[in-house]
């Protein structure tokens, strides 16, 4: 029988946070530099990323493996042979739920033949072509159908490769509008919000605050950046505020925030309408993105508004903003526009932007490689018909009120659940050590890690896509579900019913061990 040691670890990158691990076998001595613990034990442990945070599982490590992904050393994770639908079957013959559509990327499941057949088809045609030199016809039909989805209220599309990379591109964009439209305007400066997650490039790192993720690469990040506080009435709102007074007090923190930069310095406000991984699933009060958008405009700035988590039909609707209908200048859409039969990322522009450059050169100052990809494209093209032809966007948001219902009614009197919130086919369920508080639960437990893992395990065989740091970006433990638009009501029961039991199994666990 094997023995388990646990000690903390601090790490000098991360001051502000600890993290524990299980040790085979103990080390003579307990351990406080992450210089010592790769010495000591790593030989002895495999690594695995937890959204930012370094965690050692308890598994001895397999020989060293060529392909990098994060990790320096051997992954845990299992190995997917192939998926079909809702399902995921392993190497080990395991099949498992993909109740979060990856990281709700998997819009309509897995192993759809019309996407299939549609990429086939391209293959046959021609593979690539550069952008700069060619045009090819499935480019143009994914523009028109992205356009379209906007009640023609954005007028162009750009097609580009990943979320990230799309959000940069949306910097950019909005800088040079107002290079076109006045070149000496200072507008060099962005606003964003407290605790965002805008992706992993340097540009959006910088208008991102998931300090996890952010803080190693500080010192050589732009200053160009400020933040604001986030529309989060579970944790922000105050006793005897109503729903309004906390909008206008955001309102008003935004305003103060473009008079202290200067107004004439700012180029645009970006935010996502419903917040994603970072603080899980939390969506806009009403009049919130309306009131944002005024600020922005009144000062003669843009709104930007990230979708690239939340678009295309996650919500409910095709896209965040229509629940409100606020409509941005720029908008970025990324992992359901391919539902991950490609990698393709899209800014959605509205017409503001595009005269002002044809004030000026006309021309958008970007360009790369792989941009209007064909097969992506024809990916994308063939996946957003499927959604647009079987109606799955009205699906996703009646499924949603279901599994909202299932989710509130399993988890909303558990003792250490905080919240269940979310919309369409994207909910969160958030942990906290105490309800009245809202005291997010020591991150020694490793809760959002071994919630995430007990659900892979042969006999749970869902997917919980976890993430810590909602509380202050340290700290706070949820996971979300983004499920395919295409479930059904027996997949929804499915779906909460393996969840609950893994939920319950990771709290008996840690009873168990008096670690609560």
């Amino acid at each position: 029988m094997r023995s388990h040691f646990e000690i903390l670890i601090t790490s000098p990158l991360h001051t502000n946070t600890s993290l524990l691990f299980t040790l085979l076998p103990a080390p003579d001595k307990q351990i406080t530099l992450l210089e010592s613990f790769q010495v000591i034990l790593l030989p002895q442990a495999i690594t695995y990323n937890t959204m930012g945070a370094l965690t050692i599982l308890d598994e001895p490590a397999s020989a060293e493996d060529s392909l990098f992904y994060q990790s320096v050393y051997p992954s845990s994770a299992p190995t997917v042979a192939s998926a079909d639908g809702l399902y995921f079957t392993l190497q080990n013959g395991q099949r498992v739920i993909d109740s979060t559509g990856g990281a709700a990327v998997s819009a309509i499941g897995h192993g759809n033949p019309r996407v299939k057949a549609a990429i086939i088809k391209q293959l046959n045609k021609f593979t690539y072509a550069h952008p700069g030199y060619f045009q090819n016809s499935p480019s143009h039909a994914l523009a028109d159908i992205l356009v379209d989805s906007t009640g023609g209220q954005l007028s162009r599309a750009l097609l580009l490769g990943s979320g990230s990379e799309c959000v940069e591109v949306a910097l950019k964009l909005a800088r040079q509008y107002f290079l076109e439209v006045d070149p000496q305007a200072p507008r060099t400066r962005f606003i964003s919000r407290q605790s965002s997650w805008h992706g992993c490039t340097l540009g959006t790192l910088t208008v991102g605050d998931l300090k996890a993720r952010k803080e190693p690469f500080m010192d050589i990040l732009a200053d160009n950046v400020s933040h604001v506080s986030p529309c989060h009435p579970y944790r922000d709102l105050q006793e005897g505020e109503t729903a309004e007074e906390y909008v206008a007090r955001l309102a008003e923190e935004l305003d103060a925030e473009f008079q202290r930069v200067g107004p004439e310095n700012v180029c645009a406000f970006i935010l996502e309408p419903m917040v994603g991984t970072a603080l899980g699933c939390v969506t806009a009060l009403p009049g919130y993105l309306a009131a944002m958008k005024a600020v922005c405009h009144r000062h003669g700035a843009l709104i930007i508004f990230d979708e690239v988590m939340c678009g295309l039909g996650r919500t409910g609707y095709m896209h965040a903003w229509q629940h409100d209908e606020v409509v941005p200048d720029i908008q970025a859409v990324g992992k359901g526009l391919a539902a991950g039969y490609g990698t393709i990322s899209a800014l959605l522009i509205h017409e503001r932007v595009i005269e002002g450059l044809k004030q000026g050169s006309g021309s958008f100052q970007h360009g790369q490689t792989y941009q209007c990809h064909p097969l992506n494209v024809v990916a994308a093209l063939e996946v957003q018909r499927v959604i647009k032809e079987e109606n799955l966007v009205r699906n996703a948001r009646l499924m949603g009120i279901l599994l909202g219902y299932l989710l509130r009614h399993a988890f909303e009197d558990h003792p250490y659940v905080g919240q269940v919130r979310g919309r369409g086919m994207f909910w969160c369920v958030e942990f906290v050590a105490d309800k009245a508080t809202k005291k997010p639960l020591d991150p020694k437990l490793n809760l959002a890690r071994r919630m995430r893992m007990r659900g892979l395990e042969k006999g749970y065989d869902v997917c919980l896509f976890s993430s810590t740091g909602c509380a202050d970006g340290w700290n706070g433990d949820h996971f979300m579900l983004s499920p395919p638009f295409t479930v059904t009501p027996e997949d929804v029961e499915e779906i909460v019913y393996r969840t609950a039991r893994v939920v319950d199994s990771v709290f008996d666990e840690i009873r168990a061990k008096g670690q609560l």
